[in-house]
């Protein structure tokens, strides 16, 4: 389609108001992203402009283990699980992703397919950086790099830690500070986890029995009381001194 007009001139088409709203809310939600949030807006400005939203539905799946990673994702609202399937189809979830959290980023960097399998738990709205765009912008501008460098090295020693509570905290502890990270902080006020036991239990590497057994001695203790999802925390300073 021809986009100038009779007299020569190029029209071009404003952006609208709802353009210019998602425009700055992807800018503000990738500022925010470890791997970004110590570039200045001018530095940000074009890899912004390589970013699209994806609408993903509850159970759709983003990404399959195998095929080719040509960016990376950041969730907007949502949740989405990354899981490894074993060929008998048993999943191992690796990693729960809320919102302003990304993911795929070392792959993206390394030119590697996906090792894992991504879906929405809930209806979610994704970003993805496309990989041209933010490779690009690194080529014109080497000091991004070094920047980028910071927040991969964050997100590593993040992982570190993960590796640390499964090796040296048991099933019970892990749990306890899983349940403690989502508690909104009163004592005796219910709140709900909106994700299935089972993957709670395959996230902190625990069996569903271990994970049942569990719930069932913290909730005998008084420290716990759980109905379906919605979970109360009794004893605050119970669970913190448990060392079940």
């Amino acid at each position: 389609m021809n986009s100038s007009n009779t007299s020569g001139q190029r029209t071009d088409r404003p952006q609208s108001e709802a353009d210019l709203s998602r425009k700055r809310r992807t800018r503000d939600l990738l500022a925010q992203v470890p791997l970004f949030n110590e570039l200045p807006e001018q530095e940000l400005e074009p890899i912004v402009q390589g970013t699209s939203e994806l609408s993903i539905a509850k159970g759709e799946i983003v990404f399959r283990r195998g095929d080719p990673c040509v960016g990376f994702h950041v969730v907007v609202y949502g949740q989405i699980k990354l899981v490894f399937v074993s060929n008998s189809g048993v999943e191992r979830v690796v990693r729960l992703i809320g919102p302003g959290d990304g993911f795929g980023e070392a792959l993206m960097f390394m030119g590697e397919h996906y090792i894992v399998t991504a879906e929405a738990l809930h209806d979610t709205l994704l970003l993805h950086v496309d990989r041209d765009a933010l490779f690009d912008q690194i080529d014109r501008n080497p000091g991004v790099a070094r920047k980028m460098l910071a927040g991969l090295s964050r997100r590593l020693y993040s992982l570190m830690g993960d590796v640390e509570a499964y090796t040296l905290h048991t099933g019970a502890q892990r749990l306890i500070a899983f349940l403690l990270r989502e508690w909104p902080g009163q004592e005796n006020q219910p709140f709900r986890i909106e994700i299935s036991k089972s993957v709670i239990a395959s996230r902190l590497n625990l069996t569903p029995e271990h994970f049942s057994r569990t719930l069932r001695d913290l909730s005998e203790r008084g420290m716990i009381r759980v109905r379906g999802r919605e979970f109360t925390i009794l004893s605050v300073e119970g669970m913190r001194n448990y060392r079940g």
